[in-house]
């Protein structure tokens, strides 16, 4: 049954030509019983034929078919056809075309044209000559309904057709709209990702090399400092196996996962940690902290945290031998400035500059698209006197 139902809607021409063959054999009958005379049997069949073609190819050429039944019954008044059944045709066409995707002006010019059809037939063939007036008209327009009917059910599909068109193009730009929020969230996800990996592997190898370059140094002449800078190596590898494991598996699940294998994100207070460790490997930082400490959002923590240790990786790898650093804190009522300067040689210029030109300074450009998604400012430069400054101020709320 299904598969005749979906032939049928594949074939509405042909359907339409079934129920036009059907509605002329029924005309023809109701012709030839009612009309005493062949020639007048004759003239009936032009107006017959018009009307079952309008049936058959209505879907095909709405307008034209709606013509010829407006010249088919023009036919039958001038030559004074009475009506048979293939003028229910004029009740098709009017629904067909108050359901077709036409202008509303034809649409309109269509519905006047079936009501005025009901008058116009009953002033020539009169039904009833001793009727009064009052009964007549109210004849016509009754006779009228059926029309006004079929415009009114044609017009009602095409509004729901229509309506179920703009249902289907919002749900078509609903799918596009998502489609590109994901693929922006996919760009945003790779590029903190990128920036996690880039703040975990450039800090702690960065560290690990300067401690294996200092343990080879003493290895001969101090034991136990080559000892001490091999157990940094050893706990500085081990901290970068852990966040990247953590970054693993969020790129696996697209969640953190609680494990002892993955560590928490790091926070403001575990900054003292990291400049504990750098110390260690070598490098003098001075740390000081203002304001009265407290829970800041997460966001907020973890770039400042970030900022710091690309910071320090940064004066470690231009500042030279000898730099010294130091890294200062401050707590507003609105927010966490930061503050990280050295006396070093300072970086090149291409490496602070938005981009670099070389496709260098990724870690700068790192912290500005952190400061950005909370809706802080980023400062980076030479110092006048010498060295490098970074600084920071990070808002409690999201501009």
């Amino acid at each position: 049954m299904q598969r005749l139902y979906d032939f049928l809607r594949r074939h509405p021409t042909g359907v339409d030509s079934f129920w036009a063959v059907m509605l002329f054999g029924i005309s023809m009958l109701q012709v030839a019983g009612s009309v005493d005379t062949a020639r007048e049997r004759l003239i009936a069949v032009p107006s017959v034929l018009g009307m079952t073609a309008v049936v058959a190819l209505r879907r095909r050429w709405t307008m034209t078919m709606f013509w010829v039944a407006v010249a088919s019954g023009c036919y039958q008044l001038l030559l004074s056809v009475p009506a048979h059944f293939g003028d229910f045709a004029m009740l098709v066409i009017l629904y067909t075309v108050a359901a077709a995707d036409v202008p509303r002006r034809l649409s309109r010019t269509a519905l006047g044209v079936g009501l005025a059809a009901s008058p116009l037939y009953f002033l020539r063939f009169p039904v009833d000559k001793s009727a009064s007036s009052v009964e007549e008209a109210l004849f016509v327009v009754f006779m009228m309904v059926p029309f006004a009917l079929a415009w009114v059910l044609g017009d009602s599909l095409r509004t729901r057709r229509a309506y179920y068109a703009q249902l289907i193009e919002r749900n078509q730009r609903l799918e596009k709209e998502r489609e590109a929020q994901a693929k922006v969230a996919v760009a945003a996800e790779r590029a903190r990702i990128a920036r996690e990996l880039h703040d975990v592997v450039a800090h702690n190898v960065s560290v690990m090399v300067v401690q294996a370059d200092g343990a080879a140094y003493v290895m001969d002449v101090a034991p136990e400092q080559a000892k001490e800078a091999l157990q940094t190596i050893s706990g500085t590898g081990r901290q970068a196996l852990a966040e990247m494991r953590r970054l693993l598996g969020v790129l696996r699940t697209g969640e953190p996962q609680e494990s002892e294998d993955y560590v928490p994100q790091p926070d403001v207070e575990q900054i003292e940690v990291l400049v504990e460790q750098v110390r260690s490997s070598g490098l003098s930082v001075d740390f000081t902290v203002e304001g009265a400490p407290r829970q800041l959002p997460s966001g907020v923590e973890l770039t400042a945290y970030r900022i710091v240790q690309e910071a320090l990786t940064n004066t470690r790898k231009h500042g030279g031998p000898d730099a010294r650093a130091s890294v200062r804190l401050v707590y507003f009522d609105d927010g966490l400035g930061l503050l990280v300067e050295d006396d070093g040689r300072g970086a090149a210029h291409e490496l602070y500059e938005d981009g670099g030109a070389d496709g260098a300074g990724h870690g700068l450009i790192g912290m500005r698209e952190r400061v950005g998604m909370v809706g802080g400012t980023l400062d980076a430069g030479p110092r006048p006197g010498g060295g490098f400054r970074i600084s920071a101020l990070l808002p409690l709320k999201k501009k």
